[in-house]
């Protein structure tokens, strides 16, 4: 039989694309619909900003909060120390304290654009303040004897590894009981009935709700998001460029807009539902234009994204540029331009050429060693392919190319 969900929030994020599995569907929406649901997702401060990778997750604390519940974003603290191993074929690099405190305050600006942190609000916290002054024997006493190894490494995101015969650490390997301990503190400490999280942690929400469960004899539920591709079968947030950040020292409101705005076409409506807050209905619309109209649906993404992110000034600004740039073809006093005749395009020109020609490289090798390292796009899309050459339909309209994220050159049809 079909559940159909009567709170608020299990409606939206099911129609939405969000849900991807829950441990107890019915008793978790009975709660939502008896009152304020606290819960969490947790966040390891392994770098100083978050990315697009992580604004799903984000975007699902967001709906949590605008439905009547309570978020909580737990910072790892603690659990950095460690490191996730989930899905990963190294163990990640430690960090120090100080280390992990300034990646923490560059993940809460991005919080504060989309959670109301003010009274009664959302709950930032910090596991380190349960995890740091943890007894080891007491722990392995209280907490250890409730986890069974083998059952431990039946988990796909430990099995994956080890069948490739790649190294876990015993230090990776506690990481899953920290985690669920943490469920089990959040809900002893502050009331919080769920967590939240990508599919690939469902093996370590499902050991904290057990551990509740046994330890403390509370139920608690869990619910985990889909792990988003693209329609081309690449992660979302990753770019041969590097990550998409969320901070905007890290990667410019303009960069940010560009990315959206070159959305797959397959993609849009999918990414308008989990993005912006746009009504199903506009969504399933602009998805479905077609030819030269979902480019319009593309800025309507990327505006949408952007001013929830950084606001509705910063989004106009990009789209300005955008179409200064690409439509009116103007350059501005930064970014030079370089002309090809009309006899060369019909013959094609190749787009290690255009990157010498532009002056964004000295040679052909180095425009081809740049394009190998990922450091090479084309109207803000990755170039991957050294032997690309653009003829003169791909050159109607001035073309923007880029190496690295500072230099920048317009190319554009002349006599």
């Amino acid at each position: 039989m079909t559940y159909h969900p009567k709170s608020d929030f299990l409606r939206i994020i099911k129609a939405r694309g969000f849900l991807a599995d829950c441990t107890d569907l019915q008793s978790l929406d009975e709660a939502l619909c008896a009152g304020v649901v606290p819960a969490y997702i947790g966040y390891d401060a392994t770098a100083a900003s978050l990315h697009v990778g992580h604004l799903l997750n984000i975007m699902l604390l967001r709906w949590l909060q605008k439905t009547g519940g309570k978020p909580i974003t737990l910072m790892g603290g603690g659990t950095t120390k460690v490191g996730d191993p989930s899905f990963r074929s190294e163990e990640r690099p430690l960090l120090g304290p100080e280390q992990i405190d300034a990646n923490i305050a560059g993940m809460q600006k991005v919080f504060a654009r989309y959670l109301d942190y003010g009274d009664d609000g959302a709950l930032m916290l910090n596991n380190a303040e349960w995890l740091d002054d943890l007894n080891y024997l007491d722990f392995l006493r209280d907490i250890g004897r409730h986890f069974s190894v083998n059952r431990m490494l039946s988990f796909e995101s430990v099995k994956s590894r080890l069948d490739r015969e790649q190294s876990l650490s015993f230090l990776e390997f506690n990481y899953m009981i920290l985690q669920a301990y943490d469920f089990m503190e959040l809900n002893r400490r502050y009331g919080c009935l769920l967590q939240m999280g990508g599919s690939d942690q469902w093996g370590n929400i499902v050991n904290g709700i057990d551990l509740t469960r046994r330890v403390i004899d509370h139920e608690v539920y869990g619910l985990t998001t889909p792990l988003l591709t693209t329609s081309d079968g690449r992660k979302m947030g990753k770019s041969q460029g590097g990550a998409i950040w969320l901070n905007g020292d890290m990667l410019s409101p303009y960069e940010f807009w560009q990315f959206w705005r070159n959305t797959t076409d397959a993609d849009v409506g999918r990414f308008l539902k989990l993005y912006t807050e746009l009504p199903l209905d506009e969504c399933d619309r602009l998805g479905a234009l077609e030819g030269s109209e979902i480019n319009g649906a593309k800025i309507v993404l990327a505006n949408e994204v952007t001013t929830l992110l950084h606001g509705a000034e910063a989004a106009a600004a990009a789209e300005a540029t955008a179409r200064e740039v690409f439509e009116k073809g103007g350059a501005g006093d930064d970014l030079p331009t370089t002309t090809v005749t009309a006899e060369e395009a019909a013959g094609g020109v190749s787009v290690v050429q255009l990157f010498v020609r532009s002056g964004l490289a000295k040679s052909g090798k180095e425009a081809k060693r740049l394009i190998a390292e990922g450091g090479a796009r084309l109207n803000d899309a990755d170039v991957t392919d050294a032997g690309l050459v653009l003829d003169a339909e791909a050159l109607a309209a001035p073309v923007k190319l880029s190496a690295g994220r500072k230099r920048h050159a317009l190319v554009r049809l002349g006599s």
